[in-house]
């Protein structure tokens, strides 16, 4: 039977480093990060104003296939600016998942507003279309009111929730790891009860469900390049949106709501400094240049790791039919708690670095008093988790830099 040596050793086998620390998911440069860079700093233009944001933008819009792509500084920024010009504010509340980063929630409360904690699907470990019904038929009702948000305003029915009396303003579903959520059969769910979707995902650039990439299916999406994404801007985020008047929105209060002037500083709203800046854009268009091929080599990693775990005594968590997931994070399901952290021990003791999921938001003490169902599912993925070393294999990729 296969052992926790034996997962040390195949992951060093594959990465071909047989001593070296082997992180969890770094980045890979291989295009023309170092040209593009260099441009920036010929011309001086470094900050927010350059060539490389709008360009970024439209790369990151024709790849996802959305309208419109607005830049940010991260993803946390592009999920609070998501939630606003959606009209998400103080005393609503935003359907979520508990199994989530931690930047979901911590988006949700910057408008105000309190999340409402929700199970996820064992197949995705994103939010279950089922948990959210259940709760929304206990919980929900329509009534008449008078929906405002910078983007406009309007007579419209809202779900309210029939305890709290606070109305249920939008739902934000998380693609874990880069596995699409049950997006459409959520969104006749919320569609039923007039709730805007908002995807978190973050994590899920080069993630499709059929032909479509996620972040496309709601009102607004927002993705991430961290430097423990599939690929990277140092930090940075971005909205997608189909909706003209959201996308201009979104621009307009991400540059502090300035209104455009050769030299007046006026402002028509608070707005937000949450511009990409043009040297994050330009490693951005370096690096979407190499997504596919990015892409593909993550592929075959995880292909690796399924046709070996096939025979272990942890189960891969492999893409669901209908569905291509970037397997930004791959992912073994351990048989119980104490095992998972067996496992976390043996490898990070012998330099192969894994991580268990996130904390459930309910444990945290800054939401443990928010409104949650029974988190069945959430909790037996806390308990099992384990993520392996995700990097993209290139040969010699160590010896180049």
């Amino acid at each position: 039977m296969k052992s926790y040596s034996n997962i040390v050793d195949f992951v060093r086998e594959t990465y071909n480093l047989p001593e070296a620390f082997i992180p969890l998911h770094d980045p890979r440069f291989i295009g023309n990060e170092r040209k593009y860079l260099n441009e920036c700093i010929d011309t001086n233009f470094v900050s927010s104003v350059g060539e490389f944001v709008s360009r970024f933008e439209k790369l990151c819009a024709d790849y996802t296939g959305s309208r419109y792509a607005v830049a940010a500084m991260n993803g946390t920024a592009a999920l609070h600016m998501a939630l606003h010009i959606n009209g998400v504010t103080r005393g609503d509340e935003v359907i979520t998942q508990s199994l989530t980063f931690i930047a979901t929630a911590n988006a949700i409360s910057y408008t105000g507003a309190h999340p409402v904690f929700l199970d996820v699907d064992r197949d995705t470990m994103g939010l279950s279309p089922q948990a959210v019904e259940a709760w929304l038929v206990e919980n929900a009702e329509m009534r008449a009111t008078e929906g405002n948000t910078p983007s406009g305003s309007g007579s419209r029915y809202s779900a309210y929730n029939k305890y709290t009396n606070r109305r249920i303003a939008a739902c934000v579903p998380m693609h874990s790891f880069g596995h699409p959520v049950r997006i459409e059969e959520l969104m006749l769910v919320l569609d039923q009860y007039n709730i805007p979707l908002i995807e978190d995902a973050a994590e899920s650039l080069g993630s499709f469900i059929g032909e479509r990439h996620t972040g496309t299916f709601g009102r607004c999406g927002i993705l991430s390049f961290n430097g423990n994404k599939v690929i990277t801007t140092g930090g940075g985020g971005m909205i997608l949106t189909n909706d003209e008047s959201l996308a201009k929105m979104a621009k307009h209060l991400t540059t502090q709501a300035k209104v455009p002037h050769r030299w007046e500083f006026r402002h028509d709203f608070v707005g937000y400094n949450y511009r990409l800046t043009n040297l994050a854009a330009a490693l951005g268009c370096a690096q979407i240049e190499s997504l596919d091929h990015i892409l593909r080599l993550k592929r075959d990693l995880a292909n690796k790791y399924r046709d070996w775990f096939n025979d272990a005594p942890w189960q891969f968590f492999a893409e669901r039919e209908g569905t291509r997931a970037n397997y930004w994070l791959n992912v073994i399901l351990a048989n119980n708690r104490e095992e998972r952290d067996e496992i976390l021990q043996y490898t990070n003791d012998h330099g192969v670095m894994t991580r268990p999921v996130w904390e459930l938001m309910t444990d945290l003490p800054m939401f443990e008093q928010c409104q949650h169902d029974d988190l069945i599912n959430s909790r037996w993925f806390a308990d099992r988790v384990v993520n392996l070393p995700s990097s993209a294999v290139i040969e010699g990729y160590g010896k180049m830099m």
